[in-house]
């Protein structure tokens, strides 16, 4: 089954259909795994899912402690740039690393407002166990990437 995934992400990769460097170019395609990446921005960027809203700027302070700069664009398109920046396991663990970094900073400020408002724990209690349970899938998209 191994082999298969890995074939097929040969395959996808184009690698075997260059013949004259065409393929050498960034900008051929900005999604490497359209499905995984919009897959990956639906379960971690949307607000939702994952408990935590991540605003443009997030991203781009997401990317710059991971190691890229990126200028700011749309969501959708900061988290794509992201996504094929972290096309290597080591730039996805420092990116994994940096966003769970970044959630831990959100779910400490919620922890501060539900010590200053203790009625809004009805609210952000249910963000913490989304943000902590998004967190806890981090180790699981490492495998399924690469």
């Amino acid at each position: 089954m191994f082999d298969l995934k890995a074939q097929f992400e040969k395959l996808n990769s184009r690698e075997d259909f260059c013949f004259d460097d065409s393929c050498q170019n960034d900008e051929n395609s900005l999604k490497d795994y359209p499905n995984y990446t919009d897959a990956l921005y639906a379960s971690l960027i949307a607000p939702k899912a994952s408990g935590i809203y991540i605003s443009r700027w997030d991203l781009k302070e997401i990317a710059l402690s991971a190691g890229d700069n990126m200028a700011i664009h749309p969501r959708k398109r900061m988290f794509e740039l992201l996504m094929k920046y972290a096309s290597h396991r080591d730039d996805m663990e420092k990116v994994l690393a940096s966003l769970k970094e970044h959630i831990e900073a959100k779910i400490e400020i919620y922890h501060e407002l539900m010590e200053s408002f203790p009625s809004s724990r009805v609210i952000f209690e249910p963000k913490i166990a989304k943000a902590q349970k998004t967190i806890k899938v981090f180790p699981k998209i490492l495998e399924e990437y690469f």
